[in-house]
């Protein structure tokens, strides 16, 4: 960044319009120029600076759609800017608020009232900042002015199409507000105009008295409460936010603050299994989760008696309805797809609770506060992308010039020479990249970690980053700041925290007797727990909270309560103390209550949290989280969006004082982050998608349906061998070759630290004699080859078999490679496919008829290339010859299919021909005990001579696999008999091409054989 920018950040006061603004350039960095007149328009930008050194990637100069690339590949990238729209609403109301005249406003009395208050009121304390009055000006007049306005009727019809499209039930209007620009207090003027109007004008349609505020957490909950009437610190009052005449309107309001997580139906009745079994009996299972009535009755309380509320939601970009699963989410692995599970599972819950609530009792309207009103990563939109039915925008460039939050500072370059980004901006990706990873969750539980066992990077970078917070320390010291600034850690789960933190402030250890063993006192010394002599201090300087935990409401996990029970236990301590002997509070306030109100407490004078210095959290802190005294951040942990470290750093930006200088305007605060890689891209990202291929319709040509083929849809094979005898005749695709791919190593090299190596394998197996082996292999094929299902195994069958099987290993159809052993074709999935090749070679014995028989499917016996129709993306096509095949392509998957219809195009016995594919011809047969499915590659049909034309089923191999030798076998002994044997579809054989050179002389001979082998039974 340029130092113009650093000298004088803030440009305007927070109570005005914003009357300049810097230059930025088109990647969102200050330029070094003189601001410029005038307000910012609305853009979805973030004021980072960029790495120092970065190197440049190809395309960054383009500007628009590029096709084509020098190396071959589409770079498209598609941008989606739904800002014009927050513009043009934004320029309405400019021009609507310079109206004199209260009468030309267009609104209600009641609302004109408010707006003059508003915008003109001598406030004794901090007044409304102007974001605060444009964010509640813009809802006023969308729903007072713009609805009944035919000019504004397209801005009022986008907002109706945004809902529709992904909140069919609902009609939201969001408002982007940077964190710490005070969205709560938008909350209370938005509630305070319903309120009042519903009051005065109680036939209207637009307004109510009724209102759900829901929060992501308790956090937030808690601190809505300003927004009840009856509250002692009621902002209504307080922040004189409505004019005395109105105070006791407000009173009449129906206000119930929740957060979404008590959306979730309970159980309402705790039944064991056996008892739950024991209550249902014989009748319908038993319902032990409340309705969606009960729920709605525990949840909304006395709102259910009232008619179409309002709702209003903080942090809302944790509520939509995410897509059907799309490319994006199914392409997300390890932590971020566990992110975005959570984050769906949460918004899911969040939506359907409003619309249950509706459906109860009708929604007149939902109105969304969040800085960050993205859809998430997971969502089934892209990543950044804008609630497309916000109509203000107040964002945190824009929050900076007026001074309202502070100014995040990232690391810009260092002194280490690797890559083209700091190494802090990014710790943990360092960390991964050299194999440096943090403990995984729960390592913990198995034993205490070693602290000192952190990355040298991390503990750099804490102490680097504390040096800093030192200073700030002593500075706000010696002005008098009666608490510390806070410094927060940011960590990935419960075992990384606990390692950090015992690193920080300290840690004990115990011996097996239970008695203190160790202590350290911790590397930080200003947030240290224990004093010089190892004895734990009466106040914490740090503080160890897992924020999710303590949102949901539940009770704390035993392990994470482990962690922080000697704080608990001091905080519990100091609450007795501080509210006197006979207190109780202390008692009954759980553990999870507890490290809340600390939290909470952070930076507060006279309460719990007054004193804390550091703060360790797993995940971000909550986001409701308020303090204002945060100025330093270390993220230690992956941030899979940018909408996250967005959401991390707010945790800082809330500004200490709000004090104006003397030109009007804040000083100048700073947040320092490191950790935490925000870049915040300045538009939503869209994976680019790839240019759609010319595709080709392959499909039956009406013209030759002369050339048209039928074949049988087989589902399977009866084969009756005879009781008395059964021979085999093993070929070569009767052999099984034993890999170690198949079963594993077989020679293991294992060694220590110091001393001899040793090679392990095994010969163990040795032993097992081959009259045992061809006990088990024949047991297994009687039982699973000759038994019919249901009935007993055939066990006079079982000594020809135990023969065949013997044979079968004598005469070498077993080869056994790389240290494999003929005991290991015993295992089960080994047995399985030798059971099978064995099987295929299993003929009846002399003088009986085959008596194999193809069994047909039932609904849908024969098929046809009449139903061949689909289009094809790919390029290698085959044009067939008109009198040749009834489709009118091949579509080839390798140089052998096109060698192969060129092959039976040019040869003077073929009739016709078809490759398959959208034929739906597919050949059953069992690869071990898995029933699959084989896909041959042509039907060839040949003039043989024969009045009855042979079809032919051609497959074209190179290397053949032992599932290609099952296939094989499957057509020649199983298939092709089979179907012949039902004499319906006329004559069927198999043929194999496996050299591609040779193809037209093996066609020719395969023709020339089956015309002599029918002239030989004719003769």
């Amino acid at each position: 960044m340029q130092a113009t920018f650093f000298e004088q950040p803030i440009l305007n006061s927070p109570y005005e319009v914003p009357s300049r603004h810097h230059a930025l350039d088109k990647d969102g960095q200050p330029l070094d120029q003189e601001p410029i007149a005038g307000r910012r328009r609305s853009e979805l930008i973030t004021p980072v600076p960029k790495p120092r050194k970065q190197q440049r990637k190809a395309g960054d100069d383009q500007t628009s759609f590029v096709l084509s690339g020098g190396d071959g590949l589409s770079t498209i990238e598609q941008e989606y800017n739904p800002t014009p729209i927050i513009n043009e609403i934004r320029s309405h109301i400019a021009s609507w608020r310079a109206l004199p005249s209260p009468a030309d406003w267009g609104v209600t009395p009641a609302t004109a009232s408010l707006l003059a208050h508003w915008r003109s009121y001598d406030f004794q304390d901090v007044r409304p900042f102007f974001c605060q009055i444009e964010a509640a000006e813009t809802v006023i007049w969308l729903t007072e002015v713009a609805r009944r306005d035919k000019r504004y009727k397209h801005l009022w019809a986008h907002v109706e199409g945004a809902n529709k499209d992904a909140n069919p039930e609902l009609m939201r209007l969001a408002l982007k507000m940077a964190t710490g620009s005070g969205k709560t207090t938008v909350m209370a003027m938005l509630i305070a105009w319903q309120t009042v109007n519903a009051v005065r004008s109680p036939t209207s349609s637009l307004f109510t008295r009724g209102f759900l505020l829901i929060a992501p957490g308790i956090t937030i909950r808690d601190r809505l409460r300003v927004l009840l009437p009856q509250d002692p610190d009621s902002y209504y009052r307080t922040r004189e936010l409505m004019p005395a005449d109105m105070l006791p309107d407000i009173d009449k309001a129906k206000i119930v603050i929740s957060n979404y997580h008590a959306f979730k139906r309970r159980e309402i009745m705790e039944v064991s299994k056996v008892g739950r079994a024991l209550l249902q009996g014989r009748g319908a299972p038993v319902e032990t989760i409340e309705s969606e009535g009960q729920m709605l009755q525990r949840a909304c309380g006395e709102l259910l008696a009232m008619k179409n509320v309002v709702v209003i939601n903080d942090e809302s970009h944790h509520c939509y309805r995410e897509k059907p699963q799309t490319d994006e989410e199914a392409e997300l692995k390890g932590e971020d797809k566990d992110e975005a599970k959570k984050n769906n599972e949460a918004a899911r819950l969040w939506i359907s609770g409003i619309e249950a609530l509706n459906r109860k009792v009708g929604v007149r309207g939902v109105y969304d506060l969040s800085a960050t009103p993205f859809f998430l990563r997971g969502s089934g939109y892209a990543e950044g992308t804008l609630f497309p039915w916000t109509v203000s925008d107040f964002s945190l460039i824009d929050a900076i010039e007026c001074g309202i939050v502070k100014l995040p500072r990232v690391p810009v370059a260092d002194n280490v020479p690797v890559g083209d980004m700091p190494i802090y901006r990014d710790l943990w990706q360092h960390l991964k990249r050299n194999g440096k990873s943090l403990p995984k969750k729960g390592a913990s539980k198995t034993g205490n970690l070693d602290p000192f066992s952190i990355p040298s990077e991390l503990q750099t970078a804490l102490y680097a980053l504390y040096g800093h917070y030192e200073k700030t320390f002593e500075i706000w010291k010696r002005v008098g700041i009666a608490v510390p600034p806070v410094f927060i850690v940011v960590c990935n789960n419960t075992s990384t925290s606990k390692l950090v933190y015992e690193w920080i402030s300290g840690f004990e250890r115990q011996s097996e007797d239970g008695e203190k063993e160790q202590s350290h006192l911790g590397h930080i010394e200003l947030f240290r727990n224990y004093d010089q002599y190892g004895n734990r201090l009466a106040r914490p300087n740090t503080l160890l909270i897992d924020s999710e935990q303590l949102e949901s409401g539940d009770a704390l996990d035993p392990q994470f309560r482990d962690m922080a029970d000697a704080e608990i236990e001091q905080f519990r301590r100091e609450m007795v103390q501080r509210g006197g002997a006979g207190s109780v509070s202390a008692d009954s306030i759980s553990d999870s209550d507890l490290l809340r109100e600390v939290m909470n407490t952070v930076g507060k004078p006279g309460r719990l949290g007054e004193q804390v210095r550091c703060v360790v959290s797993v995940s971000m802190l909550t986001e409701g989280w308020d303090t204002n005294t945060v100025t330093h951040i270390l993220g230690i942990r992956a941030f899979g969006t940018q909408l996250l470290c967005e959401q991390v750093v707010g945790r800082a930006l809330r500004r200490q004082s709000y004090d104006l200088n003397d030109e009007g305007m804040f000083d100048v605060e700073y947040a320092d982050i490191l950790g935490i890689p925000f870049d915040f891209a300045s538009k939503p990202v869209v994976a680019p998608p790839k240019p759609p291929k010319p595709s080709t319709r392959v499909h039956a040509v009406k013209e030759r349906e002369a050339l048209a083929i039928n074949f049988p849809r087989v589902i399977g094979y009866r084969k009756d061998l005879p009781d008395e005898r059964i021979t085999a005749v093993f070929k070569e695709d009767s052999r099984l070759l034993l890999t170690p791919e198949m079963v594993g190593p077989c020679r293991v090299l294992l060694e220590g630290i110091v001393g001899e190596g040793v090679e392990i394998g095994p010969e163990i197996l040795e032993g097992m004699r081959k009259s045992e082996i061809s006990f088990h292999l024949a047991k297994r094929l009687l039982y699973t080859r000759f038994r019919e299902p249901g009935d007993p195994p055939p066990m006079h069958l079982f000594g020809q078999i135990k023969s065949i099987v013997r044979r079968w290993l004598e005469e070498g159809y077993l080869e056994c490679t790389g240290g494999t052993l003929p005991a290991m074709v015993t295992y089960l999935e080994i047995a399985d496919k030798a059971s099978e090749l064995i099987h295929l070679a299993c003929q009846p014995g002399e003088g009986r008829e085959t008596r194999v028989k193809a069994i047909l499917d039932a609904y849908n016996p024969r098929g046809s290339t009449n139903q061949v129709s689909f289009n094809t993306t790919k390029n290698t096509l085959w044009t067939t010859g008109a009198d040749k095949s009834h489709i009118n392509y091949v579509v080839c998957d390798s140089d052998w299919e096109a060698e192969l219809a060129r092959v039976v195009e040019s040869h003077s016995r073929v009739i016709a021909y078809v490759k398959n594919q959208g034929l739906q011809f597919d050949v059953p047969y069992r690869d071990g005990s898995n029933p699959k499915k084989y896909v041959p590659d042509f039907i060839v049909q040949v003039d043989d001579d024969n009045p009855d034309p042979l079809n032919i089923v051609v497959e074209t191999k190179g290397y053949r696999k032992l599932d290609a030798q099952i296939k094989a076998e499957t057509m020649h002994n199983q298939w092709v008999p089979g179907v012949n044997n039902l004499g319906t579809f006329g004559r069927w054989a198999f043929a194999e091409f496996r050299d591609v050179f040779e193809i037209e002389k093996a066609f020719g001979k395969l023709v020339e054989d089956a015309i002599a082998k029918y002239k030989e039974g004719t003769a």
